[in-house]
């Protein structure tokens, strides 16, 4: 069997995971197999290479040269004993590929150029390992013109002496690298000049592939953070190259070409469609959670599940894998980037959210709130201060790319956002907000938006006038966008307790969050649900929300809505409203009670399940007795509750529980006649 080549998903630049053909292949399978690669390598174009550009264009060239002979050779000429040579040919091959992939790859670019050093010295080894496996082979006995057994040979005579080193002008650039990077660490903005120089050597002459080696680098930081071996030089480096392109791309483009935005290409969706025509959601299901993997890691069995999931089975003192039942004899969990890609792309093209590794969420929270060196907190002090800078004195163009700029670096990094947020950014962008610019008040309100998440940020929002220039942008915003992120706006700054009051106190906003949920875009209707529920744990506005008519209209969502996400914003609020008399009464009233219950027996998602529980069992501990009666009456609730002890999350397993209690007490009262009322403080303490 031989190794299926291709683009590797998830691997790393500079690793090389190339296996040796199975002893068993037969020489014609395996001269066959050397072609394609062979010819695979001579495809890639030596004009796409940046760093080590004489290395690859040699390596290319001897590549050639092979190919050419292996093309000419006859298998039958060959005895077994070739095998060997060939064999380790092959996996030379295989790794130059990879090699060549990465010194070509759009967004590795400056990584590439840092790496030049490792880079060469791997074109150094792996062209002498392809001389010795010709060497070893029996050419006087392999039937070829004489020109190409004169071009072998002078490939093997000449290996040995071939000097592949680092281009001179890719060291000058590392050089000047290096000096920006000092230049950061002192708090000195850099020369643009020497900016300029850097991306020129790397070619990347557009705002969208400096972009691109930004997404690049974060990709890589990703990665790092996942590996259990502590890289903290490799962090500190990557970290550092992302600073330096991120300031960049703030001051070396004026203006943001629309390569990043442009609609995907219609073929490209087209085909996009038929790859996923045949898929079912239930593809990506954990065998053993039966939810969406938001981690797939594959066992040493081939089966794959979410890390979350194994790890339980794991710490549950299991060994033998749940699919096979076959003991396992290692543990070892190996990152499955190809389902996660799958998934993702399933769901981008279905346009439905993708639930977050527990892992990726630590990431979000501790591993950017410290910049990764210093040079990368120089790089992001000085690019803050360049955009304060465009806001102030720039013309609308110029503001309108600053606050792009701030709505992109906000979102990647909370020390991005207190930098931002120092450097007094927010004014500015609450300026942009009135301007008839729909452009303008999108890339601003989105810039509040991500910076709203910093708690010092919030305070200088409320501080400034922030909440009714937010809500106006809710109400008569330009662009649907705009709404949207206003809406997600109003969420965060509810965090606070005073600041969710005096949002409620603004008399449009609640009532135009309850209309964004009955005819916004899906979006719209998420964003208002999660910011109604962050306004509703301020009391007074529960009557606020109530006299808005939003428990009719989410009662509607919650039947024809067909998205969990939804359904499971729309049972939190139902929950938040139903805490008090007056709200169960309106809860029940529209009729929620029926739609939670039959979400409880037909959902296959444990979260939808959950929060029907929660909704229930509050509309039992506030709707009184007949709330109880209503629930008591279904025939197929009790069924449901059980198999929510066993199958349900942790929490819904709790609330099944109280719940099951509640109607057990309710049946022993009516079997018994006229009692006194029942009470539920122990089921209130068991929730």
């Amino acid at each position: 069997m031989i190794h299926k080549y291709g683009s590797l998903s998830g691997r790393r630049i500079l690793t090389f995971p190339a296996v040796h053909p199975c002893e068993s292949t037969s020489l014609r399978v395996l001269r066959s197999s050397l072609i394609d690669i062979g010819r695979a390598i001579c495809s890639y174009e030596s004009s796409s290479v940046y760093s080590n550009r004489r290395n690859a264009i040699r390596t290319l060239h001897n590549v050639g040269n092979l190919l050419a002979f292996l093309e000419e050779m006859e298998p039958s000429d060959l005895p077994d004993s070739a095998f060997l040579g060939l064999s380790e040919l092959h996996l030379a091959f295989q790794k130059i590929r990879y090699l060549v992939e990465d010194c070509t790859q759009d967004g590795s670019r400056l990584w590439m150029l840092i790496k030049a050093e490792q880079a060469a010295s791997q074109f150094r080894t792996l062209n002498r390992l392809m001389a010795v496996c010709i060497d070893v082979l029996p050419l006087e006995s392999i039937r070829v013109t004489e020109e190409v057994r004169e071009l072998v040979e002078l490939f093997t005579r000449q290996s040995p002496e071939m000097q592949f080193e680092v281009d001179r002008q890719d060291r000058e650039a590392v050089c000047t690298v290096s000096s920006i990077l000092r230049e950061f660490e002192r708090g000195v903005a850099p020369r643009r000049l020497d900016l300029i120089r850097v991306l020129d050597s790397i070619g990347v002459r557009s705002w969208s592939e400096c972009n691109g080696e930004i997404r690049f680098l974060e990709s890589e930081i990703a990665l790092e953070n996942s590996r259990e071996v502590e890289r903290a030089r490799e962090m500190e480096l990557l970290s550092s190259l992302m600073g330096i392109m991120s300031y960049c791309r703030c001051v070396c483009f004026e203006l943001v070409d629309r390569e990043a935005n442009r609609p995907s290409d219609p073929r490209g969706s087209s085909n996009a469609a038929m790859l996923f025509s045949d898929i079912n959601s239930d593809d990506f299901r954990c065998p053993i959670s039966l939810e969406i993997m938001a981690d797939p890691v594959t066992t040493i069995t081939g089966h794959t599940y979410d890390r979350s999931s194994i790890m339980k089975w794991f710490k549950a003192g299991n060994t033998i894998c749940p699919s096979t039942g076959k003991r396992l004899p290692s543990m070892e969990l190996i990152p499955n980037h190809t389902v996660r890609r799958l998934i993702e792309q399933y769901y981008a093209e279905n346009g439905i959210l993708i639930p977050e590794s527990d892992r990726k969420k630590n990431r979000d929270i501790t591993g950017t709130i410290r910049p990764g060196s210093r040079a990368t907190e120089g790089a992001m002090r000085t690019a803050a201060s360049y955009l304060e800078g465009q806001l102030k004195h720039g013309t609308l163009c110029e503001r309108n790319k600053a606050a792009y700029e701030i709505r992109l670096l906000a979102k990647s990094s909370i020390f991005n956002r207190s930098c931002l947020t120092e450097a007094g950014t927010i004014p500015l962008l609450l300026c942009l907000l009135p301007l008839q610019d729909a452009v303008a008040q999108e890339n601003a309100i989105a810039a509040l938006l991500n910076l709203s998440k910093h708690p010092t940020s919030k305070a200088v929002i409320v501080n400034n006038g922030g909440l009714k220039q937010i809500v106006e942008v809710l109400k008569d915003g330009l662009k649907v966008e705009s709404r949207q992120h206003a809406a997600a706006a109003l969420f965060y700054l509810a965090s606070v307790e005073d600041y969710r009051r005096l949002i409620g106190e603004i008399p449009s906003a609640i009532p135009i969050l309850v209309e964004m949920v009955r005819s916004g875009t899906h979006r719209g209707k998420k964003n208002a649900l999660v910011a109604i529920f962050g306004l509703l744990m301020e009391k007074t506005n529960h009557k606020r929300v109530l006299t808005a008519g939003a428990v009719e209209l989410i009662v509607e969502l919650l039947r024809s809505c067909g998205r969990e996400d939804l359904c499971i914003n729309s049972l939190s609020v139902l929950s938040s409203l139903a805490v008090g008399r007056d709200g169960a009464s309106i809860v029940l009233q529209a009729g929620a009670m029926d739609t939670a219950v039959e979400i409880l027996r037909d959902s296959t998602s444990r979260i939808e399940k959950e929060y029907c529980a929660a909704l229930l069992l509050s509309l039992c501990v506030n709707g009184e007795e007949e709330a109880v009666a209503g629930l008591a009456s279904s025939s197929s609730l009790m069924e449901s509750l059980y198999s929510l002890l066993s199958e349900g999350t942790s929490r819904a397993s709790k609330k099944a529980s109280s719940l099951i209690r509640v109607l057990h007490e309710f049946y022993d009262k009516r079997s018994l006649g006229p009692a006194a009322p029942i009470h539920y403080q122990g089921v209130v303490r068991a929730w």
